[in-house]
C-alpha cells in the first residue's frame, strides 16, 4: 500500500484518500502527499485537523449513535428527535436569509443547527405539561425522552468526541462543509494528490460511523458534480474488516456497511473507486469484495482467508491460489482487469516504510536498559491523545 501511495502521488492530477486507522502511514511524506488527522480531545481548528460536526450525520447515523433500540420509548424518541432537528435546521436557514432552502431541505440535508438549543427543546418536551380537567397533567411525551436526553448529553460531554461536538462557532457556519470537501476532494494541484487521514484517536466503538461518514460525503459530492467535470477519486480502506464487516450486528456497523456497499455498487458511475485493504478477507463483507475488479493477494496462512481469495479468482487459473501460503515477503498474486494474465509479482519496496512492523521482542528484551514510559503513557491515556 505504501508503494502504491508513493507512485500515485507522482501523478499530476492524482486524487486519493487513505483511511489510516492506526497512524501507520505517518512516515510516508513527499510531494503530492498531504496528512490530516481527525481531531483529538485537545485539538482546535487548523488546516490539517479534521472536524466532523454532528450536523453532517444523517438521521439514521445520528440515531445509531444515540438511540437505545431496546427502550420501549425508542420510537417516540426517534420521532421527536427527527421533528425537532428538522425544525432547528429550518430556523437556522431562515436566520441566515435562506428561507427558500428552508422550504425544501430534508432531515438529512447537511445544514448546521445548534445542539444546545436542540437539547433545550427536547427537555422542554420531556417535562411538558398540558391542561387537564382537574388542573395541569403530564403531556403526551412527558418523561419519555429522559434516557435519550441523557445519552445525547453524555456524548456531548465526552471529550473523545471533540471532533463531533466541539463548541467552536466556526463549525456552525453555513459554508463549513464547502471548506471540508475542498480539503478532501480537491485533487493534487491544491492539496496533495494523496490525502492520508489519521483515525488513531477516534474511539473504536464509533470508528465505523466516522470512516463511513467521510466516504459518504465524498461519494455525495461526486454524485452531485457535473459528469463532464468529475475528477475520479480512490478511497483506500485500510483495516477494512473493522468498518466493512461481513457480520454487522450493531446499528453503527450497519450504517457504515450500507454506505460502503452503495459506493462499491455505484461508485464507478461517479468516479469513486474503492480499494479494500485487509489482512482478514474472511471478515470483510462479501458484497463489497465481489464488486472489486482487481485482486492483489499477498501471503495468507489462514484457511478461511485463503478460501475467500480462491473463490474470488477465476476457475481457469487452476491451482494458482495454492501459492498463497508460500509467497515470500513482498510477493503477491495479481488477478483482474489490470493484468492480462494472473501473475505472481514482486512489489517494489517503498521509499518510506509505514510504522506497521511488529516490535522485535527478542531484540528489545536483549538490551541493557529498558525505557520507563509508564508516566507518559498514563498521561496520554488520561488525555486520550498522544
Amino acid at each position: 500500500v505504501a508503494t502504491l501511495i508513493e507512485q500515485i502521488a507522482k501523478l499530476k492530477s492524482a486524487n486519493a484518500i487513505v483511511f489510516d486507522i492506526h497512524g501507520e502511514y505517518q512516515p510516508i511524506t513527499g510531494s503530492g502527499i498531504k496528512h490530516y488527522k481527525i481531531a483529538g480531545p485537545t485539538d482546535i481548528i487548523q488546516d490539517d485537523i479534521i472536524f466532523l460536526p454532528y450536523w453532517l450525520l444523517t438521521y439514521e447515523e445520528m440515531l445509531s449513535m444515540m438511540l437505545d433500540r431496546s427502550d420501549n420509548n425508542a420510537p417516540n424518541q426517534a420521532m421527536i428527535f427527527s421533528r425537532t432537528v428538522l425544525e432547528k435546521k429550518k430556523e437556522y436557514l431562515i436566520s441566515i436569509k435562506k428561507s427558500e432552502l428552508a422550504e425544501i431541505i430534508t432531515i438529512d440535508s447537511p445544514t448546521p443547527y445548534d445542539m444546545t438549543f436542540l437539547l433545550n427543546k427536547l427537555e422542554e418536551i420531556n417535562t411538558g405539561m398540558i391542561d387537564g380537567a382537574r388542573g395541569p397533567k403530564a403531556g403526551d411525551f412527558n418523561g419519555k425522552l429522559s434516557r435519550f436526553i441523557q445519552r445525547l448529553d453524555a456524548k456531548i460531554q465526552d471529550k473523545r468526541l471533540n471532533f463531533i461536538f466541539s463548541k467552536d462557532n466556526k463549525l456552525l457556519e453555513y459554508n463549513y462543509i464547502n471548506t471540508l470537501c475542498k480539503s478532501l476532494v480537491t485533487p493534487t494541484s491544491h492539496n496533495g494528490g494523496v490525502k492520508i487521514i489519521d483515525f488513531s484517536e477516534v474511539p473504536s466503538d464509533i470508528l465505523p460511523l466516522i470512516v463511513s461518514l467521510i466516504a459518504r460525503i465524498v461519494f455525495s459530492v461526486q454524485q452531485w458534480t457535473d459528469k463532464d467535470k468529475i475528477n475520479p477519486i480512490a478511497l483506500f480502506c485500510d483495516e477494512a474488516h473493522l468498518y466493512i464487516p461481513n457480520d454487522a450486528k450493531q446499528g453503527i456497523e450497519m450504517s457504515s456497511l450500507n454506505s460502503f456497499e452503495r459506493i462499491a455498487k455505484e461508485g464507478r458511475k461517479y468516479g469513486v473507486g474503492l480499494v479494500v485493504i485487509t489482512q482478514r478477507p474472511s471478515e470483510v463483507n462479501r458484497t463489497v469484495l465481489s464488486q472489486s475488479n482487481n485482486f492483489i493477494a499477498m501471503r495468507l496462512t489462514n484457511a478461511d482467508d485463503q478460501s475467500v481469495v480462491k473463490k474470488l479468482m477465476p476457475d481457469s487459473i487452476g491451482n494458482f491460489a495454492e501459492l498463497l501460503p508460500v509467497l515470500d515477503v513482498g510477493e503477491a498474486l495479481i488477478v483482474g482487469d489490470a493484468s492480462l494474465l494472473p501473475s505472481r509479482i514482486k512489489v517494489k519496496e517503498p521509499e518510506n516504510k509505514p510504522n506497521s512492523n511488529t516490535i522485535k521482542f527478542w531484540d528489545v528484551w536483549s538490551q541493557d536498559n529498558s525505557n520507563d514510559t509508564i508516566d507518559e503513557a498514563i498521561e496520554a491515556l488520561r488525555k486520550q491523545t498522544k
